[in-house]
């Protein structure tokens, strides 16, 4: 459908799609629109706080290794 290539994969038995773009689906039935609109918020705020652990793991082997020199 929709101007997808579809062929059937002998071994598996099954009917397997490539879609053109915008174009989803097993069969390529499904229009997919796509939002220009993005909310990255969640992965922001994933990375701020893998920083900060990193920072904090940081500070905490620097403080030990300092100790134990000293």
């Amino acid at each position: 459908m929709n101007g997808g290539k579809c062929f059937k994969i002998p071994s598996m038995d099954i009917l397997t799609c490539v879609c053109n773009e915008n174009y989803k689906g097993s069969r390529c039935e499904q229009y997919q629109l796509f939002s220009t609109a993005r909310n990255d918020s969640g992965m922001i705020a994933a990375v701020v706080l893998i920083v900060l652990l990193i920072l904090v793991v940081l500070a905490f082997i620097i403080y030990y290794i300092r100790k134990m020199l000293n």
